[in-house]
Order: structure tokens, then C-alpha cells, then sequence
């Protein structure tokens, strides 16, 4: 006889995700784009990208596990390893953006550089949702296997169904004499 199950926490559904995925995201987002700029006037303005970038994936990927994709628990490392790819291409794109305003545009404003950097944030954002989704934090079903097969054992073992309903019969395999 077995104990009933708890029911698991619902999962958040796309549209649900997605605008959680906005607010914790954006939220970081934002706060990083007043960050990179304030750690830039004491570095080159990529490295402080990628430091900025660092700790928002780390924060971001804590968040998105507990309450965007509502996992029930913290992401483990492999989580973590493959949110990190996909904020390096977030990285990519943001750090690209800015060197092209720069190309064209020497000395743009800080309106303009945030506008330009908020602007390549959210877009690469979106791509980030998806991997994250379908990918990252995605439900891995588990091989069911039918309830009427016991899994393979050694020839010679017994089970402990054995010693009250009679010897264990191996099921056939192609490595065993057939008993027929």
C-alpha cells in the first residue's frame, strides 16, 4: 500500500513565464544597464560588461529556477553551465551593439547608449526565454517503464517476493538459453 503523493507546485504556463521572466529579468536588466556604465568609468566598458554580465546570469538563473519557470528548486550546476550560454550570446549581442554605436557615433549620450544597450538586452532577452524554456529548465520525462516488467536480474538471485510466492523465473534474454 503506498502513501499519497503530495500534489506538485503548477507550473507557470508560456505567457505566465514570459512576463516573470520579464520582471526578474528586466528587473536585473535594468539594474545591470545603471551598473556596466558606473563600473566603465574605471575599466574598459566590455570587461565590465562580462563582470556585470557574470553576476546578473548567477542572480538571473537563481530567480528564473524559483520563480519564472517555477522549478521548486535551486538550478544545479548544469543549469547554471548552460545559462551561462546562453548569456554569453546575450553578451555577444550587447557588447556588439555597443561597439557599433560607438563606431558610428564617437561620443553618443548616455540616453543613447542605454537606449541602444537596453535595446539589444531585451532582444537577445526574448532568445534567452526560449533556451531557458525549452531547454534549460525544461521538465525531463523520465523512460517509463510498464508496471507488469521487473527490471533484469542476474540469473541465480532471488527477489524478496521469492521466499513467500516461489523461485524467480529470469525473464528471457538474448543472452540466455530459451526455456522453451
Amino acid at each position: 500500500m503506498s502513501s499519497p503523493s503530495l500534489p506538485s507546485p503548477s507550473k507557470p504556463g508560456p505567457l505566465s513565464s514570459f512576463a516573470r521572466f520579464v520582471v526578474c529579468g528586466g528587473g536585473v536588466g535594468l539594474l545591470s544597464s545603471a551598473a556596466v556604465p558606473l563600473l566603465a568609468t574605471t575599466m574598459p566598458w566590455a570587461l565590465a560588461n562580462a563582470l556585470i554580465t557574470v553576476a546578473s546570469t548567477l542572480l538571473c538563473t537563481e530567480l528564473h529556477a524559483l520563480f519564472t519557470f517555477g522549478t521548486g528548486r535551486r538550478p544545479g550546476l548544469r543549469q547554471h553551465l548552460q545559462s551561462s550560454g546562453s548569456a554569453v550570446a546575450a553578451y555577444l549581442a550587447t557588447t556588439s551593439a555597443m561597439l557599433v554605436l560607438h563606431a558610428v557615433q564617437p561620443s553618443p549620450t548616455l540616453l543613447r547608449e542605454q537606449a541602444v544597450y537596453l535595446t539589444a538586452s531585451g532582444l537577445a532577452g526574448i532568445g534567452r526565454f526560449l533556451v531557458l524554456r525549452l531547454f534549460v529548465f525544461a521538465e525531463r520525462k523520465k523512460q517509463a517503464t510498464p508496471a507488469n516488467v521487473a527490471p533484469a536480474r542476474p540469473l541465480g538471485t532471488l527477489s524478496v517476493n521469492a521466499l513467500t510466492t516461489g523461485p524467480h523465473v529470469p525473464a528471457y534474454s538474448p543472452m540466455t538459453p530459451s526455456l522453451v
